[in-house]
């Protein structure tokens, strides 16, 4: 098969790819020193093993709770996006096509609104919210639900424009598929590569938001790093490092599965 003109070349794309990982890597390993420096400039893994002291173990109370809380929230907003928002498009798309400029519009409307605004917005809504079903830090997925739109809606729509959804679902109307069948076991397998990205932007944009949860007073991972970066600027640090390496090996898994069923969908 021959190369396209307009394709780079091989030691182009070599060049951009080590360009892109040292602005991703200097940082870390920057970051990853600061925490294995002693004062007298050696190198220890000190401050790494103190995380599991237990003398010091109520410093970090913060973080753990807060890592748990994200955790959940990133889980119930995942929902949200899959269960929600995904199944609206593919309705849009298949009924409703002159409706999608619209919806894309406000899908969008988020990234254009500074976090403080929404907040100033949010703030009554989640007075009614907390009297019907309580003030848990799991209610701030409504919240993130919406700051993440944007980065979901983009993911999925990219998946549903590579595919014939109309094609797809009429052929399995006509075998006698139900709607839920042809939403779960046709369409769903062709967006999984839409719908993995949009989960993994979803699990980055919940365990890095900090201005919605701090200004609503709800403990997340973020809020739990700002209070032990007061008492222990390594210790932060070294949260903020796995909670990164955490984010790289998701991305890993989801690039992976993505082209698992990418393979299966075209053997």
């Amino acid at each position: 098969m021959t190369r396209s003109p307009l394709a780079p070349s091989r030691a182009t794309r070599w060049t951009i790819g080590i360009l892109v990982g040292a602005v991703f890597a200097v940082p870390f390993a920057a970051t990853l020193l600061f925490t294995l420096t002693a004062a007298d400039g050696s190198l220890t893994l000190d401050r790494w093993t103190a995380l599991f002291d237990p003398a010091r173990a109520a410093a970090y109370v913060p973080v753990w709770a807060g890592l748990v809380n994200s955790l959940v929230l990133a889980v119930v907003t995942v929902a949200i996006v899959l269960v929600v928002l995904a199944p609206t498009m593919v309705l849009v798309a298949l009924r409703y096509p002159a409706l999608r400029r619209v919806f894309e519009f406000f899908a969008l409307l988020p990234i254009t609104i500074p976090a403080i605004v929404l907040v100033v917005g949010l703030a009554p809504i989640y007075l009614a919210i907390g009297r019907t079903f309580g003030t848990g830090t799991w209610s701030l997925a409504f919240a993130y639900g919406i700051i993440v739109l944007p980065f979901a809606y983009r993911s999925i729509q990219a998946s549903i424009d590579a595919v014939d959804l109309r094609t797809l679902a009429e052929a399995a109307r006509t075998l006698g598929a139900s709607w839920p069948a042809v939403l779960i076991r046709v369409i769903a397998p062709n967006l999984r590569q839409g719908l993995l990205a949009a989960s993994l932007m979803t699990v980055a944009v919940v365990l890095g938001e900090f201005t919605i949860a701090s200004l609503l007073n709800r403990q997340v991972l973020q809020t739990g790093l700002v209070l032990v970066n007061k008492q222990d600027a390594w210790a932060s640090a070294i949260f903020t490092l796995l909670a990164l390496a955490f984010a790289f090996v998701l991305l890993l898994i989801i690039g992976r599965a993505g082209r698992v069923g990418a393979g299966r969908k075209t053997s």
